[in-house]
């Protein structure tokens, strides 16, 4: 599903960082040496941050070492010492890179350190509110030892609280149902223990308690309210931001958190497993870890999964976005089918850009472990770039056979695919006997809608000006099918008319393609 956030906030957003519009803000931080990470660096290119990766990977050493240069962290929180268990911490090191004000127009760049040397942390930390979200949000109330003076018949509240409105037209958003009942129940007049309860529930009996809710609907209350409580230019650090929450509650949680950090200028950083924690996300708000190394771009959960070897694979294929993964899963299709190769045991990704999909396939296949090689497609532009040069990547088949082959290979052209499949079939038209005809049955149309196909096409190439739009306006003439539909049905027919350039696509790297009698 499409994310609500407008285009144009997560741009002001981002040039807001650029141009260090916040007031205090982590930019950047160098992992010296921490736990698995060696001269690892990150930037926060955009406010709110996701950090991905498979468990064991460092994602909440990331989140605590955000933390820590912050005075109200303490460094026990995510970097506890048991004695001589933990000699390891020695020489630990992250330098950090901070934005203040001294005053309202002047942004200044600090750099700060936090080491380990001997028997503690040295830090050079500044101030600034932090407000750490742990796991342990989802622990059900009757597992909370914390909320045990709560249960019991006659039990009653030493006081009660009402959300404030932000909070309960957030979580009205974010949960999808009517929040105007929750309250705030403290045990004591200091308000060290609380409890979350409804009163007045269209539900049967009126009133119920946390004891009573959903993870998800006590999660989603718990985050929120402790957001909208902290204050302005706070740093916020969630731990597995989709836990307990449905893939929809999920994807508003985080727009909710982009929201924040225009509104109220706070800076987030999360952990997550889930791609629909991404989708709202600018590509540069995304962080994979793995294997000690730091990588910015989004990296879709599941291609995440094959650079792990976590999936049954015997070839994995990254490419820079989805319509270059449409295109190579059509055309290694038609490549497979003429050669008795297998397609199915290829697993095809889309890595959000020509460097990601580059520098992800090059860290695959430099991991000595790896059950499976990678090859990255990449678009005809870039064959004479520089950075985008082939190298010679060797594999020992299942027979045990050397086999050699390019990591990277190239979309026809000097351009995009988009445009290269479209001008091929617009030139081909009446060179190739019953292209049109072929084409129109691709699209799912009855053969008499030919004519308006072929209309559509040559008085699209005369207004289009930009060839990646093209295949939503022809579907748009033709009672509007979906773009994806369109865009699937020209790549298929292109395959299938132009063989050769499809045989010099994968010809590159045909030795790492499975066969189908193994």
């Amino acid at each position: 599903m499409q994310s609500e956030v407008r285009q144009s906030h997560i741009s002001a957003l981002s040039d807001r960082v650029r141009k260090r519009g916040y007031a205090n803000y982590l930019s950047g931080m160098r992992l010296v040496k921490v736990r698995g990470f060696s001269n690892a660096e990150i930037r926060f290119d955009f406010p709110v941050t996701a950090l991905v990766g498979p468990n064991g990977s460092g994602k909440t050493t990331i989140l605590g070492a955000a933390g820590l240069i912050y005075q109200e962290v303490q460094p026990r929180r995510f970097f506890a010492k048991s004695g001589a268990y933990d000699d390891s911490m020695k020489g630990w090191r992250i330098e950090y890179e901070l934005v203040g004000r001294n005053r309202p127009s002047t942004p200044t760049s600090v750099s700060r350190t936090a080491s380990y040397l001997k028997a503690k942390w040295n830090r050079d930390a500044v101030a600034r509110p932090v407000v750490i979200v742990g796991i342990s949000r989802t622990l059900p109330a009757t597992e909370r030892k914390d909320l045990s003076r709560f249960i019991g018949g006659d039990f009653q509240g030493a006081h009660e609280e009402q959300f404030d409105e932000p909070v309960v037209k957030a979580v009205e958003h974010i949960l999808g149902k009517d929040a105007a009942n929750y309250l705030r129940v403290d045990a004591d007049r200091d308000g060290r223990s609380s409890i979350f309860a409804v009163r007045g529930s269209a539900l049967p009996g009126g009133n119920y308690s946390e004891f009573h809710f959903g993870a998800g609907e006590a999660s989603i209350i718990r985050i929120v309210s402790r957001i909208e409580e902290a204050p302005n230019d706070s740093l916020i650090l969630i731990e597995e931001i989709e836990n307990g929450l449905h893939p929809v509650a999920t994807r508003r949680l985080v727009e909710y958190l982009i929201d924040v950090a225009r509104r109220r200028s706070c800076q987030v950083i999360f952990t997550t497993h889930s791609n629909d924690a991404l989708s709202p996300l600018p590509n540069d708000a995304v962080w994979s870890a793995y294997r000690g190394r730091l990588t910015q771009g989004k990296l879709d959960v599941a291609a995440l999964r094959t650079l792990t070897g976590q999936i049954d694979a015997r070839l994995a294929i990254f490419t820079e976005d989805a319509f270059d993964e449409m295109f190579a899963d059509v055309t290694l299709r038609a490549y497979t089918q003429r050669r008795n190769l297998d397609r199915s045991s290829i697993k095809i990704h889309a890595l959000g850009g020509a460097a990601p999909a580059r520098d992800h396939t090059r860290f695959h296949n430099a991991n000595p472990t790896r059950p499976f090689p990678a090859v990255c497609l990449l678009d005809g532009d870039k064959r004479t770039e520089d950075g985008y040069e082939p190298s010679t990547l060797e594999w020992y088949n299942e027979d045990g056979e050397l086999q050699i082959a390019n990591d990277i290979v190239f979309s026809p052209g000097g351009s995009d695919p988009e445009a290269i499949v479209f001008e091929q079939i617009l030139e081909n038209l009446d060179k190739i006997g019953n292209l049109i005809g072929k084409l129109t049955i691709a699209m799912q149309l009855d053969t008499p809608m030919q004519a308006r196909v072929r209309e559509s096409i040559e008085t699209r190439a005369k207004t289009n000006r930009d060839r990646h739009l093209i295949y939503g306006q022809i579907g748009e003439d033709l009672d509007f099918l979906s773009e994806s539909l369109v865009q699937r049905a020209f790549v298929t027919t292109w395959a299938y008319a132009f063989p050769g350039e499809v045989e010099a696509i994968w010809s590159p790297c045909k030795h790492l393609i499975p066969s189908i009698n193994v």
